[in-house]
């Protein structure tokens, strides 16, 4: 009986001493939406799949980063899943009003220019301030 209780705690500090520290999401997060430290749970566990190679909380708390596809609750975050947040912008100067927008510019002529949204619509703004 003592050989077996020797053999459990033996198993269960290997388990623990050899345990990855793996980064899951709490909650469900969207395609293309920023993943924030509130959003994440550090959990550790034996070693895992050769094809993904883990996030750690640490990497989160340096950079910002961005979902590259739809990722369940409680899934492992692998880095192929996640790539760094790179602010998109488009500064318009209308005289003495400029205003900041996030999104891309996909067409500019003399009287509007098209923006594309991080959402993926499309929006068009004339030269003279009107929005449609």
């Amino acid at each position: 009986m003592l050989r077996h209780k020797c053999l459990f705690l033996f198993f269960i500090f290997n388990v623990t001493l050899f345990a990855n520290q793996f980064v899951i999401a709490k909650k469900n997060i969207p395609y293309n939406s920023t993943i924030t430290i509130d959003d994440l749970q550090s959990v550790s566990s034996a070693p895992m799949k050769k094809y993904c190679e883990p996030m750690s909380m640490e990497m989160f708390e340096k950079q910002r980063y961005i979902s590259n596809r739809y990722i369940k609750k409680s899934t492992i975050i692998c880095k192929d899943d996640v790539s760094i947040y790179k602010k998109n912008s488009v500064l318009f100067n209308f005289g003495t009003i400029q205003i900041e927008q996030n999104g891309k510019i996909i067409f500019e002529n003399d009287e509007y220019i098209k923006i594309k949204k991080e959402n993926g619509d499309i929006e068009k703004i004339y030269k003279d301030g009107r929005i449609e």
